[in-house]
């Protein structure tokens, strides 16, 4: 490293007294001025096998509304029990988040917390204590070089920023095999991780590691994005009518010891440190916790377990905590997409849940870099021919059959707003969106060329919406869809990227029941013969015939996808 780490160290004293031992910053040193943070950890009693302690952080940075200090022991100590923060620990790792009363840490203010813990041998002091991913106690702000892309203090506002984005060679392979492919074939796509065995690779094909290996064969000189979809909770797709997950509804510990620690093993090879690496968090999941459980028509048993459990909560904390953990990884939660979460009474509430499992299992949300809307969904990008403030015969286009009281009609809209609702729970305000748009250009010769009659206001919204599904609720392999706009950076404002997270003409599902070693069930909101269920108001699934299971090339929707895309393929 050509930065120093020790004109503070230097100045540090480990000292002894009645009270017990101590590690904190001297008072008055001269580098002070320039340490972001300082701990005073202090072992109060101790006895043959076990100890009490207590901390004080003080925070010299900017003011948080929440926060977490993490510190590693040397020995085999083990932390029993905790006050006034929830203190976890994993292996040789401690966790020590704020409670619910004192999240609030100003420029200057100090919070202070205590545990017991047990013992063996010595009672080593911790030699490293992180406030946030900052390292504390250390007058250069941070524990590495700022050259050094494993220290977290180095990521980027926007990682897509000046970089090029992962072709996944096996998804650009049967891209190009396609008639016309080719001029999409070279069009980043989302790797997907959706069960333990994608890990290592399944039949023959590439693994985590291939793809990273792959990853930096393309980067060059140059900054390279990979783009990584992390699929796989406990009890997955809870609302569901059939589960395309591997792990049940309480298997948290296979999800943590299986799935993301093997991942974060992975991703936190030096190796791999020069690439920027970006993780959606699990797709639909979160937001069923708001929609799909206790006395709503659209409630399922199953999400209502997940609810009581809180594995989904837990699953998403933990991934959030481990992969941040990694100087190179930008966490991005997925957030649902308009037709989902855009009603009044399921914004706010779904906001509050993705804080919940951003300050869980030891998860910050300074854990959390961003959000991302409409992965592998429809829901077309900007509807130009109305406005969720339009009227129409003296009714409000929410009125209307389609829109249904939803308070927003697209995806940038949604997006851009739901941020400003992130941000006011308590995330970073330079948080950034994604919005998936490999299928949503709704083009072809059923695009609506201006708005609709204004007869009524049903004819205004149908006669005009460029989403042509039968209604906002179907999301399998919908008839008529198109590849929407290519990925692009930083293309509105508060979006990080459009991107192409759903690889175009992998399926969603199987149009029938197939059978499989994948655990991929027969959902029939994938059969184009299904009546539907409340969530897409009893009607007609719009889904296309023929398709294979999950994630296998659905060669006739990647032509459908072509053939019907805005902007139009050249």
């Amino acid at each position: 490293m050509s930065r120093t780490r020790t004109a503070l160290l230097a100045a540090m004293a480990l000292v002894a007294g009645a009270a017990g031992t101590a590690y904190a910053a001297v008072p008055g040193d001269v580098g002070a001025a320039a340490v972001p943070c300082t701990v005073n950890y202090q072992v109060q009693n101790q006895w043959d096998t076990g100890f009490t302690a207590a901390v004080t952080v003080t925070n010299l940075g900017a003011a948080k509304s929440s926060w977490s200090l993490k510190w590693s022991y040397a020995g085999n100590q083990r932390v029993t029990s905790g006050w006034n923060a929830k203190v976890t620990q994993s292996g040789s790792n401690v966790t020590a988040a704020n409670e619910s009363y004192n999240g609030t840490l100003a420029t200057g203010g100090s919070a202070s917390f205590g545990f017991q813990g047990t013992y063996s041998g010595s009672n080593a002091i911790p030699a490293t204590f992180t406030l946030d991913g900052v390292t504390c106690n250390v007058d250069d702000g941070g524990p590495t070089d700022p050259t050094d892309p494993t220290d977290p203090g180095d990521r980027v506002n926007n990682p897509y920023s000046g970089a090029k984005v992962y072709v996944n060679p096996e998804w650009s392979a049967k891209a190009a095999a396609e008639p016309g492919g080719n001029r999409i074939a070279n069009q980043p796509t989302g790797v997907w991780l959706d069960r333990i065995a994608a890990i290592n690779g399944v039949n023959g094909g590439m693994g985590l590691r291939d793809h990273l290996d792959a990853a930096l064969a393309q980067k060059g000189s140059g900054e390279l994005v990979i783009q990584l979809v992390i699929y796989n909770l406990p009890g997955r797709d809870c609302s569901a009518l059939a589960s395309n997950g591997e792990l049940g509804p309480t298997e948290i510990g296979r999800y943590k010891t299986e799935y993301i620690d093997p991942i974060a093993a992975i991703l936190s090879d030096a190796k791999y440190a020069p690439l920027r690496i970006v993780t959606t968090v699990e797709i639909d999941s979160l937001p069923n916790l708001v929609t799909n459980t206790g006395s709503r028509a659209t409630a399922t048993p199953q999400c209502d377990v997940m609810k009581a459990n809180g594995n989904y909560v837990k699953g998403v904390g933990y991934a959030l905590n481990k992969l941040g953990d990694v100087g190179n990884v930008y966490n991005y939660v997925d957030a649902g997409h308009h037709g989902w979460i855009g009603w009044d009474d399921n914004f706010g509430a779904s906001a509050d849940v993705f804080h919940d499992a951003a300050t869980a299992e030891g998860a910050t949300p300074a854990d959390v870099h961003g959000f991302i809307t409409n992965t592998a969904n429809y829901s077309t990008l900007k509807e130009n021919n109305f406005t969720i403030n339009d009227s129409v015969a003296g009714k409000s286009v929410r009125e209307s059959k389609w829109v249904d009281w939803n308070r927003y009609v697209d995806e940038l809209g949604f997006a851009q707003a739901f941020r400003n609702e992130l941000v006011s729970t308590g995330f970073d305000t330079n948080i950034g969106m994604l919005i998936d748009t490999s299928r949503n250009g709704w083009g072809g010769t059923a695009r609506p060329a201006g708005p609709g009659a204004t007869t009524s206001v049903d004819t205004y919204i149908e006669g005009g919406r460029y989403d042509r599904r039968i209604h906002i609720g179907n999301w399998c392999n919908q008839s008529g869809a198109g590849l929407g706009e290519r990925p692009k950076t930083a293309p509105e404002s508060g979006i990080d990227a459009y991107v192409w997270m759903k690889p175009p003409g992998e399926s969603d599902g199987a149009s029938k029941a197939i059978p499989n070693d994948e655990g991929k069930g027969f959902d029939r909101m994938c059969d184009p013969t299904y009546t539907g269920t409340p969530r897409n108001g009893n009607n007609l699934t719009g889904a296309l015939p023929d398709a294979p299971v999950s994630g296998h090339w659905f060669s006739a929707q990647f032509q459908q996808l072509m053939r019907n895309a805005y902007p139009t393929l050249p």
